[in-house]
């Protein structure tokens, strides 16, 4: 089905979103109280967080033009299938923006962890202009699309493989994010830090779950400035997962470093659960940037020389999942 709306009338839509979702519409307000009880992850906080980095970074008309300018956008449309994950809130608009704007034809099987808001956003664009329900199709199933975008954990993306595998398709997996430190931060870096460790408390790829240190770095100050989320202990989900880690580490004498909201706990591994943070030492700076360069696991790597710390969860239009190029892959098709 050809896309009746062109490219200026979708990036008008969009920047009409944007203003949207910065207002103080009823409806918007009601949307995020009912996505916050269908998903107590999905606080107040953290959705306006992430809403206003949509604002920010996806939605700006400057921005969407410079970004377009890259691409050369498909002649033909084509239909295009979207599993979208459900770990924070609104993880799958970016893969909507890009197929929206691409001006395929688009089937959206949401998680039923992060239905509210999407569909609120969906059916607000369909408001604006009824053209949009031409564009954009929420199924339970999608089957019979020209191209498969997909989003899940390292065992579903067998699924997706055997299901998808023939069409063209981007699979995505677990992936993490981890930090370099070298003890020269600043109280200020150290407090961006806290950002990038418990925003969305940790659930995002984006969230730095394992800390890489040199031997006899001192994590008291890290300690102290990782107290400004100790709030996060008063949502029962996340205490329940500190309680719970915390008796593990004491029957088993694991040596572990503790504020009153995140346990630390040295281990190489870069994925830790909710509320454990994972410290590493290194010896070698330069061969340990290099390396986490080449390892599949990693989202990104936040520090000096790398990704600003306080900007994991503040991804830009650019910024891909697993470093495909999602509009690439849209446009080629």
């Amino acid at each position: 089905m050809a896309s009746i709306l062109s490219v200026e009338e979708r990036i008008s839509l969009l920047v009409r979103l944007c203003e949207h979702l910065s207002s103080d519409d009823a409806d918007w307000a009601e949307a995020r109280r009912r996505a916050e009880g269908a998903n107590a992850w999905f606080t107040q906080e953290h959705i306006e967080i992430a809403a206003n980095n949509i604002q920010s970074e996806f939605l700006v008309k400057e921005k969407l033009e410079k970004w377009l300018s890259h691409y050369t956008l498909p002649a033909a449309p084509r239909k295009v299938g979207i599993v979208m994950a459900g770990n924070i809130p609104l993880v799958g608009f970016h893969d909507f923006l890009c197929g929206f704007i691409a001006g395929h034809h688009l089937y959206l099987k949401l998680s039923s962890k992060d239905e509210v808001l999407m569909k609120y956003i969906v059916a607000y664009l369909t408001t604006l202009d009824p053209r949009v329900a031409d564009c954009v199709t929420i199924a339970d199933r999608i089957t019979g699309c020209d191209a498969y975008i997909a989003t899940g954990s390292s065992n579903t993306a067998r699924y997706f493989e055997q299901y998808f595998g023939k069409f063209p398709n981007i699979i995505r997996q677990n992936r993490t994010s981890v930090a370099i430190l070298d003890g020269a931060e600043t109280d200020d870096d150290l407090s961006r830090l806290a950002d990038d460790v418990y925003l969305y408390y940790g659930l995002g790829c984006r969230n730095v779950t394992q800390i890489c240190v040199p031997e006899g770095y001192d994590f008291q100050r890290l300690l102290q400035a990782f107290e400004l989320h100790n709030s996060y202990a008063d949502l029962n989900k996340y205490k329940n997962n500190y309680d719970y880690h915390l008796a593990i580490y004491l029957l088993n004498r694991v040596p572990y470093m503790s504020n009153e909201s995140l346990l630390m706990v040295e281990n190489e591994l870069p994925f830790s659960a909710v509320s454990v943070l994972h410290y590493h030492y290194y010896t070698d700076k330069k061969a340990l940037t290099e390396e986490l360069s080449k390892d599949q696991r990693i989202q990104a790597v936040v520090g000096v020389d790398s990704l600003a710390f306080g900007a994991a969860q503040q991804p830009q239009l650019h910024e891909y999942a697993d470093g495909v190029d999602t509009m690439a892959f849209l446009c080629g098709l």
